[in-house]
């Protein structure tokens, strides 16, 4: 288990990290237009915040301190800083994942999700899969905005 989340956590970060480069103008990564609620520059920071939360912090005894509401007020935070988030966090998940012993992840997960206490696994996996829904809306975030943004140009 340990190795394969090690990764596709390192997958997917770098997967986040090529979608917020692909960015061809920084301004992009912070458009909201009609029915896009959340910028990608938001959903970035975001995610960036969970995994330091969930991981680095809880199980990683970080001292992160999350303040999930900046993570949807900020604007403007320059596409570089992005992407140094973005490797600063890999290196947080990588290895407090990688410190914890393959029977760490049949334990309780340290604090209730929804209410409810949770296997380290189901925890990670869950993790997983929100950070994934959320880098796919940035990528369609990103083709929708380029795609309107050449519409406007013609």
């Amino acid at each position: 288990m340990k190795n394969t989340l090690l990764e596709i956590f390192a997958r997917d970060l770098d997967l986040l990290k090529t979608e917020i480069a692909a960015y061809k103008d920084e301004n992009d990564l912070w458009i909201v237009r009609g029915e896009i609620l959340n910028s990608a520059g938001n959903l970035c920071l975001h995610l960036l915040g969970n995994l330091n939360h969930f991981v680095g912090a809880i199980l990683g005894n970080s001292g992160f301190v999350r303040n999930r509401d900046a993570e949807f007020s900020l604007k403007d935070v320059p596409q570089q800083q992005l992407l140094e988030e973005i490797d600063y966090t890999k290196k947080v998940v990588l290895d407090t994942i990688a410190a914890m012993k393959e029977s760490d992840f049949a334990l309780d997960y340290p604090v209730e999700k929804h209410g409810k206490i949770v296997k380290m696994e189901f925890m990670l996996l869950h993790l997983l899969t929100h950070f994934n829904y959320h880098v796919g809306q940035i990528n369609y975030h990103r083709r929708i905005i380029a795609a309107q943004t050449f519409d406007l140009a013609d």
